[in-house]
C-alpha cells in the first residue's frame, strides 16, 4: 500500500481501495463518497444516492457544490496524514 493512502486509513472512516483512499460522508440529507488518488494525487467528491433512492447513481460533484465543512474535513485529514492540502483544490 502507498505510504499516503496508509496514512488517510489511519484517519476516522477512511478505507483503502487498492491506488486510492475512500471516506464515506452523510450530513442532513446528502451522501458523499470522497476519494483520494495517491498516483495523480487528486481528490475526487461524488454524490451518493441515499436509502431512499435506492435506485440512483453516484455522480461526481464539482468542488463549489460541495458543503465547505466538508470540504474543511478532508483537507484536515489530508494534513494530518502529511498530504499536502492542496490537492484537495486541484480540478481534473
Amino acid at each position: 500500500m502507498r505510504e499516503p493512502i496508509a496514512a488517510l486509513v489511519r484517519q476516522e472512516g477512511w478505507r483503502a481501495e487498492g491506488a486510492a483512499a475512500r471516506v464515506h460522508y452523510e450530513g442532513g440529507r446528502d451522501r458523499y463518497a470522497v476519494e483520494f488518488y495517491a498516483e495523480t494525487g487528486h481528490v475526487l467528491y461524488w454524490s451518493v444516492p441515499t436509502d431512499e433512492d435506492e435506485e440512483g447513481t453516484a455522480t461526481p460533484v464539482p468542488r463549489d457544490g460541495v458543503p465547505d465543512p466538508l470540504r474543511r474535513r478532508v483537507r484536515d485529514d489530508l494534513d494530518e496524514a502529511g498530504i499536502d492540502t492542496a490537492v484537495e483544490r486541484r480540478e481534473l
